[in-house]
């Protein structure tokens, strides 16, 4: 008899997604030496599935198309692959730019595993102009292409300094994935099971495969469906990932909240038969005591957004399973910390609730008193992410001493609207902070746009006066200041005091309407890769 057998229909789909949230297989890495001067992929891989190889796109001069120029490793290949390049791109219109692919096979009388015998297939594929942006472009497609085979071997990286082998690697890893489903038989073929590459540093692989898995990590969490993940459900996923980790975790229930006034995250949540929580994660890193920086990380944990008694449309409601990304984000990158053994002493605070419609829903009007005792009008039921936000960051500043302070939220329509789905809107108190984000974002890839904090207050802060309260949490209609994002963000400030902070509205680029690169279609996990990267370069 199946175990799943006596389990009704609801249970059993809850233990399929939980069994397949248990079995994520990214692709192992493998680094092999550097392919020396004349010799071929090719050689010796009779059990290799493909060997892939990069051919460039350079402009010719003046305003002519690219011309495809093979690179490390590919005219080698193709000698062993009887592969007249040049003209397969012609009648192919290969041209090389980043994520083309052009397959090949191997001539018949070469297959097979007696001497000499070819791998299947060689695949020639385009690294454009061999930028980061274009690596990662390059390694998406070439997971997507080669999805269920067993392995591959690819001089992609082969000479490229560490940084372009990390987006490459990266981009290959993200590009491969796949949600969590409940009926695996059906989903999509997984990825290819090992991935040897020739000239790759070790540490590069090891730091790009341990971000990609808390990338997937992230996108995996705000993919789940909202009947399975509740605030209780992402706690039990926090301990296990603490125990696995060494991380330590403390869980605030309700009662706690009550108890020690964290009354913007209650007022959420009182209206969900599922009650809120508040998680906190630390990391300590080894070493000398006092070493590094301490750095809390707040992320908003909606683990479904109704809007509450301003309820939302149905078409908007759609995507809100994934309204808790920003804590699924920050319980990835403390994860990944531990698993990296970064420098700096890490706090993650995930502020969880649903905020659903019930009896006890709080309303449009209330006054509502967050933790530390500010008092708040609320003008939304829907603008909620700036409650829980609001308790975990007055938290920060008056219980844990952050040397920097940063929150990742899926906070307003108002900043995806002004700057699309691939950048979010970055706020800031120091503009030193605003240049490390700016050049972590470089790095890893995941944009942020700078946006006006101090230098707006005059003009929008009094959109948030309040005659019943000490502040209203939205600006008000008779304001007409717009500026959604900016005004979340001024009323986010009234809770960090003088601590140095970032505030990163990530609403556009957190969900994903289809594949581009190695973004996937729904949560995108958007924010992982530049909160390590930020911590990775912090001095």
């Amino acid at each position: 008899m199946s175990v799943h057998a006596a389990v009704p229909g609801k249970q059993r789909t809850e233990q399929a997604l939980e069994d397949a949230l248990e079995a994520r297989t990214p692709t192992r890495l493998s680094a092999v030496p550097a392919l020396p001067k004349g010799m071929s992929l090719a050689d010796g891989a009779q059990q290799v599935a493909a060997v892939v190889v990069p051919v460039a796109a350079v402009p010719d001069e003046g305003s002519g198309p690219s011309t495809p120029q093979p690179r490390r490793g590919a005219a080698e290949a193709a000698v062993s692959f009887e592969v007249d390049v040049a003209a397969w791109a012609d009648v192919t219109s290969f041209a090389a730019k980043a994520g083309d692919l052009l397959t090949v096979a191997a001539p018949s009388r070469r297959t097979g595993t007696g001497g000499g015998g070819l791998p299947q297939r060689l695949i020639l594929l385009g690294v454009g102009d061999e930028s980061a942006a274009a690596l990662r472009t390059a390694g998406a497609a070439l997971a997507k292409a080669t999805a269920g085979l067993e392995l591959l071997r690819s001089s992609v990286v082969d000479g490229l300094a560490e940084p372009l082998q990390a987006a490459f690697v990266e981009g290959f890893l993200l590009g491969g994935y796949r949600p969590p489903r409940a009926g695996l038989a059906s989903g999509p073929k997984p990825m290819a099971s090992v991935l040897e590459l020739t000239g790759a540093a070790a540490e590069v692989l090891r730091r790009a495969a341990a971000t990609a898995k808390a990338v997937w990590l992230a996108r995996d969490l705000a993919n789940m469906p909202s009947n399975l993940k509740n605030p209780a459900w992402l706690a039990s996923q926090a301990q296990r990932l603490a125990a696995g980790h060494g991380l330590q975790l403390k869980v605030r229930d309700e009662q706690d909240l009550a108890r020690e006034g964290f009354g913007g995250t209650l007022a959420v949540g009182q209206g969900s038969a599922s009650p809120p929580r508040l998680l906190e994660l630390s990391y300590t890193p080894t070493g000398p005591a006092g070493s590094g920086s301490h750095i809390v990380l707040v992320g908003k944990g909606i683990t479904f957004d109704t809007g509450g008694l301003s309820l939302k449309p149905r078409e908007a409601m759609v995507p809100m399973k994934t309204d808790m990304a920003g804590a699924g984000v920050v319980l990835a990158v403390l994860s990944a910390a531990a698993e990296l053994g970064l420098p700096h002493r890490i706090t993650g605070l995930l502020p969880l609730a649903e905020n659903a419609i019930g009896a006890s829903s709080y309303r449009p009007g209330d006054v509502v008193t967050v933790y530390g005792g500010t008092t708040v009008e609320i003008g939304n039921t829907d603008a909620e992410g700036r409650m829980v936000l609001s308790d975990a960051l007055a938290y920060a500043v008056a219980g844990l001493a952050p040397d920097v302070l940063v929150d990742i939220a899926t906070l307003t329509g108002a900043a995806s609207r002004g700057l699309g789905r691939r950048h979010a809107a970055l706020y800031s108190n120091r503009q030193e902070l605003v240049s490390a984000f700016e050049a972590a974002a470089d790095g890893s890839g995941e944009r942020v746009w700078h946006m006006p904090l101090a230098e707006v207050q005059e003009e929008y802060g009094f959109a948030l006066e309040s005659s019943v309260a000490d502040i209203s949490h939205i600006a008000s209609a008779a304001s007409k200041v717009g500026g959604g994002s900016i005004t979340a963000a001024l009323f986010l400030s009234q809770f960090v005091a003088d601590t140095p902070w970032v505030h990163l509205d990530i609403a556009g680029p957190a969900r994903a309407d289809k594949d581009e690169a190695e973004v996937t279609k729904g949560a995108t996990g958007y924010g992982t890769r530049l909160l390590l990267e930020f911590l990775r370069s912090l001095a």
